[in-house]
């Protein structure tokens, strides 16, 4: 079933995309919750119309998502957790532990945009967390997990 998404479906695509998804996916479940409309050949009529008016406005955007990228692969940090027997934490290290250390910095990331390896970080070391500021600029970010004084 081809289906044109009108919002960010996680692990399936950004917005405006068109996709291939399974027909009881999209008829019981991306239909119904408002988040895909049939990929008709009218709708994709439709949508390379909008594609075409909205590049220039995007164009602008990922120029700002580039510099702020610029400034985010600068950035080298650690987060502080508490430690058990060697190097394993109490708990985890998530994209929300990631997404608090950047608002620390100065920097304000909603924890959907941050993608920590792993889904969450168990020991401590150096690890890189992808950032997505835009759907064509994902950024690495290095950082460390430190054991809690």
């Amino acid at each position: 079933m081809e289906l044109i998404l009108k919002r960010d479906v996680e692990n399936l695509g950004f917005a405006d995309d068109v996709v291939e998804v399974k027909n009881g996916y999209g008829r019981n479940y991306l239909i119904p919750q408002g988040a895909a409309v049939l990929a008709t050949p009218s709708a994709k009529k439709v949508l390379a119309e909008t594609l075409k008016q909205r590049a220039f406005k995007e164009k602008k955007e990922v120029e700002d998502a580039e510099k702020v990228a610029k400034k985010l692969g600068s950035f080298e940090f650690k987060i502080a957790a508490k430690v058990g027997s060697g190097d394993k934490l109490f708990g985890s290290i998530s994209n929300a532990d990631v997404s608090e250390a950047f608002g620390k910095e100065g920097v304000e990331l909603e924890k959907k945009f941050i993608t920590v390896p792993g889904g969450t970080i168990k020991r401590l070391g150096q690890y890189e967390a992808s950032v997505r500021l835009h759907r064509q600029v994902v950024v690495p970010v290095a950082f460390e997990v430190i054991p809690q004084k």
